[in-house]
């Protein structure tokens, strides 16, 4: 939030002009003066020759006066500001529940049409909506590293997105939703060679116990459903090298996060209405519950997560803005247990279990290095010390599933 006066806050997307449009409404001016105070000692009439308070007195007497707003009290003060220090957090709660239930959304729409045609129509319709959104916002429409942003949008959103409508339809929603979340372990392993990022102490925790709980989720010694688990680790993995490619797009280029993610989604769309035509054998259904999915993957899972997510990112530590990287998962698979009647066996649920467990070991470190390096301190992991790099504390990419 852009700061206006103590009291008052402003979305980032509006920007200068509407916090000095606010002031200019509360009667409020440079130099924080009171409302209704002279701007300048040429405005007071105690300072003014006589020629300039004869033409003061000549003015016409329907010009309002600024000094009929109330200033706001104290105590109102405090409260706007209690209400606007849980925004951040509401947003969070919000976003993990639009993120987690789509995997349920994902698996009813596609009752109704096939996997790359459900794609192709998520994401094309979606980056048309995405334009929309970042020129009612004003935001730079030109892209910036254009092949870069084709090969974000082509791991991020022709392959991630394909792939796990292939694991969703071929498969469970809530498994899914677990598997394709390893994208952070793999993301630690994909990062040591080619970004110089070793992996370190409470890391190595994480990988294993992920490891661990991706053999029992898998169950190599049953082949039963393991296609769609493939699927979706390797949705994981292809997410992972996407970040990768942000995480250089954005070293090197000043990029708006929502003109890129419309960018991305379009050039991703286009290999997958390729496939949906060159596969398809029947035509999506168009009722009324296709239509709310369909729907509920453009607007509220898609362009609302993405404000939500940059609004998030802009107002809390990137550590606890991760945060909801962990509940997705966990809102998957309670919707698809609820819903959908995918129930885990004991096998799975201990296997899911510790990739939950993994996430959070990453999660509270961030959170730690991110308070550490807020105060200055060296951070400090299992005796290995690291200063928090600022590509480090850069977003990691995410999508809205």
């Amino acid at each position: 939030m852009v700061a206006t006066r103590p009291g008052f806050a402003v979305p980032p997307e509006l920007g200068y002009s509407a916090t000095m449009a606010l002031d200019e409404d509360l009667g409020i001016d440079e130099g924080d003066q009171r409302v209704g105070e002279p701007r300048s000692r040429e405005d007071s009439p105690v300072d003014q020759s006589p020629s300039q308070r004869s033409a003061s007195a000549a003015r016409p007497a329907s010009v309002a006066p600024v000094a009929s707003v109330a200033p706001v009290s104290a105590a109102g003060r405090a409260a706007s500001n209690r209400r606007a220090a849980y925004l951040p957090f509401a947003a969070l709660v919000l976003l993990a529940l639009l993120w987690g239930y789509n995997w349920v959304v994902m698996k009813v729409g596609m009752q109704y049409a096939e996997p790359f045609t459900f794609a192709a129509l998520r994401t094309f319709v979606g980056a048309v909506f995405m334009f929309a959104l970042v020129a009612a916002l004003r935001r730079p429409l030109r892209p910036v590293a254009f092949r870069l942003t084709a090969v974000f949008g082509l791991l991020q959103t022709a392959a991630f997105v394909g792939l796990i409508m292939w694991a969703v339809y071929s498969g469970g929603a809530g498994k899914t939703s677990v598997l394709a979340y390893t994208m952070p372990f793999w993301l630690l392993l994909i990062a040591w060679p080619l970004l110089g990022e070793p992996v370190r102490g409470s890391q190595w925790a994480s990988v294993v116990l992920a490891f661990a709980g991706l053999v029992f989720v898998l169950g190599p010694w049953n082949l039963h459903g393991l296609k769609s688990s493939l699927l979706a680790l390797s949705a994981g993995f292809v997410w992972a090298v996407s970040s990768v490619v942000v995480k250089v797009l954005r070293k090197h280029h000043e990029v708006d996060m929502l003109s890129l993610i419309a960018w991305q989604g379009l050039i991703g769309s286009i290999p997958l209405i390729v496939v949906a035509l060159l596969t398809a054998t029947t035509t999506p259904t168009w009722n009324a519950s296709f239509i709310a999915a369909l729907a509920f993957n453009v607007v509220p899972a898609g362009a609302l997560t993405w404000v939500l997510w940059l609004y998030i990112l802009h107002t809390l530590p990137t550590g606890t803005a991760g945060i909801s990287s962990l509940a997705v998962p966990v809102v998957g698979v309670m919707a698809a247990w609820i819903q959908l009647g995918e129930r885990p066996g004991a096998l799975e649920a201990v296997g899911m279990g510790l990739i939950l467990v993994a996430l959070a070991i990453l999660t509270v470190r961030e959170v730690r290095q991110g308070r550490q390096s807020a105060a200055g301190r060296p951070v400090v992991d299992s005796q290995l010390s690291s200063a928090a790099s600022k590509d480090e504390a850069a977003p990691q990419a995410t999508t809205s599933t």
